[in-house]
C-alpha cells in the first residue's frame, strides 16, 4: 500500500543527505525531517556539546523584507523599515547596528506570542532598508501573512525557504566553518555578513538554538547541500536531528514555539521582557501595549520557571504542577538532558511561587513526584560574545 501521507510531506534540499546518512525521518511542520541517525539521540547531543553537529533548518521561515522603493546605501532606509517592523514587535529594530541581530516576538494585540524570530539589519551599505528575518516554520505562513497584510505598498517580503539553511553548533563550529569563510571567525554572536565562496553568495549568522557557539547558514539550494556535504567530510561534524536538537535547547532553557510560547502567553509571563529594549518600553507602540507594560510593572501572575524532577522518572508537556495538593501551574516542555544526565523541564508557575529552590510536586502517571524550581539555563551558554 501506498503512504500517501509521506507522499505529501515537503521534502528540504538536503533530503536526499538524511537518507544517505541513515536518518529515521518523521513529519515535522508539514516536512520529512530526520528525527534521528544511527548514533542515536544522545550521542548526537553529547557530540553537539563537545565537537560540531550540523542541522537542517531550512524547514524555517526564512525571508528579506525590504522597503517597497527597494534598498539604498542610507543610514535613513533603515529607519523607515525599522519603523515599519516596531509597529508588529516590541524590540528596538531601529538601534540596530549594521550586520547585528536581535530575537524578538510577533504579538497580538491583547499581547500574546504569534511567534518569535530573529531580524538582523544587513551589514553592507548598499541593502539598507532591508531585513533578514528567520520566523519558525511551522508558523510561517501565518508570520508572513501579517507582515504582507500589515506592510502592503510599504514594504515586501521575499521568501528564502527554497535554499538550505543549516545551523553548525558547537565548540569546534568555528574551526570547521573558517576553513570556507574566514571571515565568520570575526563574528561575534548574534552578528551576520553576507560572505563569498567560489562565487556564489551565503548569509553567515552566529547564532543558534542549542546554547553552544556556532552558525547558521543561508544559502541557494545546489551550493548549499554541496556545502553541507563538504562540511560532514569533516571527522568533527555530523549530521544531528530533530530529538538531539530538542533536547539541546531544553538545556539551554530555550523556549519552542507552541510549547512555551502561544498566543496566550505575553513575553514577561515568558521570561523575556529582555527583548523589550528601554527605548520600546517609554515609547510603546507595539501590539499588546497595555498588558505587557502594565506586567513589567506590576509583575504577571505566572512565569516561565526551570524544573529539575528529584527522580529518574522525566516530566512531560502537560504534566501538572502542585504544591501542597493545589495545582498551581503545568509543564510545557520536558524531557532528559544527556548532559546532565538527569531529567529538565521548563513550565509555567504562579509567579509567587517561581523562586529557585522552591520544592513542588509533578502529577507523572498518576503519582506526585517530587521537584524543585531551577534556575534557567541548565547549561551556561558557550556564545561568543
Amino acid at each position: 500500500m501506498t503512504d500517501t501521507t509521506t507522499q505529501t510531506l515537503k521534502r528540504t534540499a538536503l533530503h536526499a543527505l538524511h537518507v544517505e546518512y541513515g536518518g529515521k525521518l518523521v513529519e515535522f511542520a508539514g516536512y520529512d525531517m530526520p528525527v534521528q541517525f544511527p548514533t542515536g539521540l544522545k550521542d548526537e547531543h553529547l557530540w553537539t556539546r563537545s565537537e560540531a553537529g550540523l542541522f537542517d533548518v531550512s524547514h524555517m521561515g526564512p525571508g528579506f523584507l525590504t522597503l517597497a522603493s527597494g534598498p539604498r546605501a542610507d543610514p535613513a532606509a533603515h529607519a523607515e523599515i525599522a519603523a515599519l517592523v516596531e509597529t508588529l514587535v516590541p524590540s528596538d529594530i531601529l538601534g540596530l547596528k549594521p550586520g547585528q541581530s536581535r530575537l524578538t516576538v510577533l504579538l497580538n494585540d491583547a499581547g500574546g506570542i504569534l511567534d518569535d524570530l530573529i531580524i538582523t539589519r544587513p551589514y553592507e551599505e548598499d541593502r539598507q532598508g532591508e531585513l533578514y528575518i528567520v520566523v519558525n516554520g511551522a508558523m510561517k505562513h501565518q508570520d508572513w501573512a501579517i507582515f504582507e497584510a500589515a506592510l502592503a505598498g510599504k514594504a515586501v517580503l521575499t521568501r528564502a525557504d527554497d535554499g538550505v539553511l543549516f545551523a553548525l553548533q558547537g565548540p569546534k563550529a568555528e574551526k570547521v566553518l573558517a576553513a570556507y569563510f574566514p571571515a565568520c571567525a570575526g563574528l561575534k554572536f548574534m552578528e551576520s555578513r553576507r560572505m563569498e565562496l567560489n562565487g556564489d553568495t551565503y548569509t553567515v549568522s552566529r547564532c543558534g538554538y542549542t546554547g553552544e557557539d556556532g552558525f547558521e547558514v543561508l544559502a541557494d539550494a545546489a551550493t548549499g547541500a554541496e556545502l553541507v556535504r563538504l562540511l560532514l567530510d569533516d571527522p568533527c561534524v555530523r549530521p544531528i536531528g530533530l530529538g538531539a536538537r530538542d533536547s539541546l535547547r531544553l538545556e539551554a532553557g530555550l523556549c519552542l514555539y507552541g510549547h512555551d510560547l502561544s498566543p496566550e502567553i505575553s513575553p514577561v509571563e515568558a521570561d523575556l521582557a529582555w527583548v523589550i529594549q528601554k527605548c520600546r518600553r517609554e515609547a510603546g507602540g507595539f501590539p499588546g501595549a497595555g498588558r505587557i507594560l502594565r506586567e513589567l510593572k506590576e509583575g504577571p501572575a505566572r512565569k516561565r520557571a526551570g524544573i529539575r524532577p528529584l527522580e529518574r522518572a522525566p516530566a512531560r508537556e502537560g504534566t501538572e504542577i502542585f504544591v501542597d495538593g493545589a495545582a498551581v501551574g503545568v509543564v510545557t516542555s520536558g524531557g532528559f538532558g544527556p548532559s546532565l544526565d538527569a531529567p529538565v523541564a521548563m513550565g509555567y508557575i504562579d509567579a509567587a511561587l517561581a523562586a529557585p529552590g522552591t520544592r513542588i510536586d509533578l502529577m507523572v502517571r498518576g503519582k506526585a513526584r517530587p521537584a524543585e524550581i531551577a534556575s534557567l539555563p541548565f547549561i551556561p551558554a558557550r556564545y561568543k560574545r
